[in-house]
């Protein structure tokens, strides 16, 4: 099984170099780790009737609601809107996170990292 190496360590026979590479790399996912905990992240649902935040730890800083969704008759239809603007906040945090981490990495997934 042939493992893939990032372009940064391709054809460096020195060692210290190596681990320096890794060192510097290591200090950029740091860095950008806590550069998305530190971000918001908003998404909507039901045509903006549902609108929630979230910081790049996944935690809710608000959720708004338009009173034209709040009916009593249809809490299940609220709940929905709710669920989905929730899971859409935590995709793009997701995306977001995968996106920059792989220009960093340059493509190759570091188990365990996010």
């Amino acid at each position: 099984m042939k493992s893939r190496v990032p372009k940064q360590f391709q054809g460096s026979g020195d060692m210290n170099s190596m681990i320096h590479q890794a060192r510097k790399m290591q200090d950029q996912i740091t860095a950008l780790q806590e550069d998305i905990e530190q971000r918001t992240f908003e998404a909507t649902a039901g045509g903006g009737a549902v609108s929630v935040k979230l910081t790049g730890k996944k935690t809710i800083e608000s959720l708004t609601l338009s009173k034209d969704v709040v009916d009593p008759e249809d809490i299940d239809m609220l709940q929905d809107l709710i669920i989905s603007a929730v899971n859409e906040a935590v995709n793009n945090i997701e995306t977001t996170t995968e996106n920059e981490m792989s220009k960093i990495t340059g493509g190759v997934a570091l188990p365990g990292l996010f």
